[in-house]
């Protein structure tokens, strides 16, 4: 009988433990959606891991760059048990969605918790250079980004400048030392990149340093 009764607390323990679970996890992600940082604090202070992904597969952080959530993302790049380098099923990290958004200030606090700056395959610097957040750009490039890092097709920060950024992205990109010889796997230049996009001035301004380069009497 001893055993019995001691059987079932256990069981009401153990169902109450995963109801409050269960309860938290719903919490937290509304938390982040409302960005609310109260509510984060005291759920990570209560010992909720703060690297659960919701139910499409995104971490907290993640999801709180991707939504806009930038009070409830201040909290999560400040607890130290975030992983700021986790990575979603695309090979994106959290430094790459606050570049692509424009959160310069949360760029920074990523990047002083060791945040990689570089990585193989997309990188932070194609993100920046994609919306044209020329003062995250610089960050990246002062944290000594690879400045002609290549994505899985061999497309390069200044490629996509050319196509989506602006002419201050080109032009930062240029200055800064980009090969705009470069070539992706289809054979495309950052010119032919602007010039698909209609970008008439960041194609005379790449052409411009490719001419630069060459030797006297190449051009």
């Amino acid at each position: 009988m001893r055993d019995y009764l001691r059987f079932l607390v256990y069981l009401i323990l153990a169902f109450g433990f995963s109801i409050a679970q269960a309860g938290s996890y719903e919490d937290w992600f509304v938390a982040i959606k409302r960005d609310d940082p109260k509510a984060v604090s005291e759920l990570l202070k209560r010992g909720f891991d703060p690297n659960t992904v919701d139910p499409s597969g995104r971490q907290g952080l993640f999801m709180a760059l991707q939504d806009g959530s930038l009070k409830a993302a201040e909290v999560l790049v400040a607890w130290p048990k975030t992983n700021v380098e986790w990575r979603s099923p695309k090979d994106e990290s959290p430094l790459m969605i606050a570049s692509l958004k424009g959160h310069t200030e949360l760029v920074k606090k990523l990047i002083a918790r060791d945040a990689h700056v570089s990585k193989p395959g997309w990188a932070p610097l194609h993100y920046a250079a994609t919306a044209g957040h020329v003062e995250i750009m610089r960050i990246l490039l002062e944290e000594h980004a690879f400045i002609d890092a290549e994505s899985p097709n061999r497309t390069t920060p200044l490629m996509m400048a050319a196509h989506y950024g602006n002419p201050e992205a080109v032009k930062l990109l240029l200055e800064e030392g980009a090969d705009p010889t470069l070539r992706n796997e289809l054979g495309l230049s950052a010119v032919e990149f602007a010039q698909r996009a209609n970008r008439r001035d960041a194609a005379e301004m790449i052409a411009a340093a490719i001419r630069a380069r060459a030797p006297k009497g190449k051009w």
